[in-house]
C-alpha cells in the first residue's frame, strides 16, 4: 500500500470547501457518502459523548445520524438512500466501504447552513468516533 493509499479522509479541507462553494451550481445537490467504520468507536477526542460501554463504529454512526436528522430536515435536506456497502464490482479490490448514503440538499447554501449549525456540530464527535475513513462527493444534477 502506498503512502497516498494509506491516507484517510474525515474532514473537509479549506481547498475542497472553496472548490465546492465556488462551483457553478444554482440548484440542488446530492452528497454521496462512502463510510468505513471502526471496529470499536474511538471517543478519545470527545470523551464527554462516549457511552458507558464500548460500542462499534457502526453503532456510533447510528447515534450520530439520530442526532443529525432533525438538523438535516430543518435545513430542508433529506436522506434519500442509506445502504450496506461491500466489495466493488468495478473498482479497487483492496477498498471496502461499509455503508453508502445519499443526502439531498436544496442548495449549497442550505448545505452550509446545515453543516455550520451549532446544534448539529455538538454531535460531530459521534461521527469522528465512528469512522475509520470516508468520502464525500457532491453530485450536481444535469440541467434539463
Amino acid at each position: 500500500m502506498t503512502a497516498a493509499a494509506a491516507r484517510t479522509y474525515l474532514d473537509v479541507t479549506e481547498e475542497s470547501g472553496r472548490r465546492f462553494f465556488t462551483r457553478e451550481n444554482k440548484g440542488s445537490v446530492v452528497m454521496l457518502n462512502m463510510l468505513r467504520f471502526r471496529a470499536t468507536a474511538d471517543y478519545s477526542a470527545t470523551p464527554e459523548l462516549a457511552p458507558a460501554a464500548a460500542i462499534s463504529g457502526e453503532k456510533a454512526y447510528r447515534i450520530y445520524m439520530a442526532h443529525t436528522l432533525p438538523y438535516l430536515e430543518k435545513s430542508g435536506g433529506k436522506v434519500i438512500f442509506y445502504g450496506q456497502g461491500g466489495d466493488f464490482l468495478i473498482g479497487p479490490c483492496e477498498e471496502r466501504w461499509d455503508a453508502v448514503m445519499l443526502v439531498q440538499q436544496s442548495s449549497a447554501a442550505a448545505f452550509l447552513a446545515f453543516a455550520s449549525d451549532r446544534g448539529y456540530l455538538s454531535g460531530m464527535g459521534h461521527r469522528v468516533a465512528a469512522l475509520e475513513d470516508s468520502r464525500l462527493l457532491p453530485l450536481i444534477p444535469e440541467p434539463g
